[in-house]
């Protein structure tokens, strides 16, 4: 009764969430998508844009360059309209003296501004004209990049002596082949990347008409749309046709292992999976939480670690994106455990691929999910992320009103059926020991 009680206030708690917090969708004159979620709780708006333009559109041999130019983007602005250049120390100034926080980062498929401020019009206004300038009129100029591109050497250098990024990364090269989501930069990518090469990719990829902005907070339709358009206007308004790229094929059974000196073995198993429009999304979800992304409570942590005492922590995942990605089982183990916790994994992972879960299980997964949901909603951050995952892979705008019911929806067959891809005799295994 108990657990039954909580479950309607969790979905109570929920669907309160998602009905106060509706969203708002429309296409700008330059073509962008524009998402906004309306939250007058607090004084605060937060903002991201997207592009299609993280590391799988670097160019061939120059891996690295989204990411680069993510780190720079903090380092001057040019000067415009009779607005002088601000080196990276004034422009640090500029944003401390308005209290507002913006980040750049670039992952697979994905290249993303961020800008946090205070909802004041004599905050914001200044914010979104700084933002403008440093989306639009980065300075990237070469000294700093080669200051910047010194240290990214250097830290991927030491990054090299560290067996979790080598695991990492090998099984990043050994699970997707050639593809783009496998390339990790280099010392010799990372030098021959030049400031030019960064304006050029900032210009060709960091297009208006490219762009997905979302926006939480206290804002009125109005103002979004003017917020919008001022961060629009100071993009490239070009709309360039962005070249394909490559799909992903599947892995092909493949064991590495690397000796390194480590106190603990790392060890990775993994093939490709789905991508995020895949129908299965949902049962996948569900599975991967009852086979080794729910915890404590997961089989594998039960099975490998609780009954057998072999791993000091084990868990799945899967990584969904534009293309498919990887499914991977992860643990860290004394190095002499290794073959044994693999071997056990990949029975577990077998039996739950031929069997699927059980009833018990397959009620508390979805239990838990749909428990936990409002917590993913506590925040403007959190809601900002909801948001922007729905910009960017289009989802429905009632989304966040129809995740429970999908989850509950969810049955043993939809498990079995999205798992059945999975081969776990045709894995990729990766091994980091001494």
């Amino acid at each position: 009764m108990k657990k039954t009680l909580f479950l309607v206030w969790a979905l109570l708690g929920m669907q309160w969430a998602a009905a106060a917090l509706p969203i708002e969708h429309w296409q700008s004159p330059q073509g962008a998508q524009i998402y906004l979620m309306p939250s007058a709780q607090l004084p605060i708006v937060d903002i991201r844009i997207d592009w299609d333009a993280g590391s799988r559109r670097d160019a061939q041999g120059k891996t690295g360059t989204a990411s680069a130019l993510a780190a720079m983007l903090d380092k001057g602005v040019s000067a415009q309209n009779q607005q002088p250049a601000l080196d990276e120390n004034a422009l640090a100034d500029a944003w401390a003296d308005l209290a507002a926080q913006t980040s750049a980062s670039a992952d697979d498929d994905r290249f993303s501004v961020s800008l946090r401020s205070l909802s004041k019009p004599d905050i914001l206004q200044p914010a979104i004209a700084l933002l403008a300038r440093q989306m639009g009129s980065p300075n990237l100029p070469a000294a700093v990049w080669q200051r910047e591109q010194a240290k990214s050497i250097a830290a991927l250098a030491e990054a090299h002596t560290r067996p979790p990024f080598v695991a990492q990364t090998t099984y990043s090269h050994a699970v997707y082949g050639g593809h783009p989501y496998g390339q990790t930069p280099s010392a010799a990518s990372l030098k021959a990347i030049s400031a030019a090469d960064l304006r050029q990719f900032q210009q060709r990829y960091l297009s208006a008409c490219q762009a997905r902005i979302s926006m939480v907070g206290a804002l009125s339709r109005a103002q979004a749309e003017a917020i919008a358009q001022q961060l629009l206007g100071s993009l490239p308004q070009t709309c360039p046709t962005l070249p394909p790229v490559a799909k992903v094929v599947n892995s092909q059974a493949k064991t590495e292992r690397i000796t390194m000196p480590a106190a603990q073995a790392q060890v990775l198993l993994g093939q490709i999976a789905i991508a995020r429009d895949d129908p299965d999304f949902f049962a996948f979800l569900v599975g991967n939480h009852i086979l080794g992304g729910g915890g404590f409570a997961s089989l594998l942590m039960q099975k490998v670690r609780e009954d057998n005492g072999l791993v000091y922590g084990i868990s799945s995942d899967f990584a969904p994106q534009r293309d498919r990605g990887a499914f991977t089982i992860a643990f860290q183990t004394r190095p002499e455990q290794a073959a044994h916790a693999t071997q056990l994994s990949l029975q577990v992972l077998g039996d739950f691929v031929k069997n699927g879960p059980t009833d018990t299980a397959l009620q508390a997964a979805k239990a838990n999910l749909i428990g936990s949901f409002p917590s993913r909603l506590d925040s403007n951050a959190k809601l900002l992320g909801m948001l922007a995952n729905i910009a960017w892979n289009d989802l429905p705008l009632d989304y966040l009103d129809t995740w429970t019911d999908k989850i509950a929806a969810v049955q043993a067959t939809d498990v079995r059926r999205a798992f059945a891809r999975i081969q776990p005799d045709a894995l990729v295994q990766v091994e980091v020991a001494p």
